[in-house]
């Protein structure tokens, strides 16, 4: 069980500072992803309660500081997958990530 008063590291401290003077959304659209790892721009939405326009613009500030990338979806064209760019200390890569 991993606790809420864990040290952080420099990747989480990385990632605060990188978000620090954007909106609240934007803030709380980063710790959904660094929480959840890869969503699209509606299961963002169903996460973190906030409406979809609310969860894009939060995606496009967080966009514009650089700690979100967005891919499309392999299974649905039509969609976006969010990720951040950031190291997240919750998501670590697999083992088969290429060198």
């Amino acid at each position: 069980m991993t606790t809420q008063g864990e040290p952080r590291t420099e990747s989480s401290t990385e990632l605060r500072d990188a978000i620090q003077d954007l909106p609240p959304s934007a803030k709380l659209v980063a710790i959904v992803l660094e929480h959840n790892g890869t969503l699209t721009q509606r299961e963002l939405a169903t996460e973190s309660l906030l409406p979809e326009r609310t969860v894009r613009l939060g995606l496009d500030k967080l966009q514009e500081v650089g700690v979100v990338e967005s891919r499309t979806s392999l299974q649905d064209a039509r969609k976006r997958l969010y990720t951040l760019s950031v190291e997240s200390t919750s998501k670590t890569p697999s083992s088969g990530d290429k060198h």
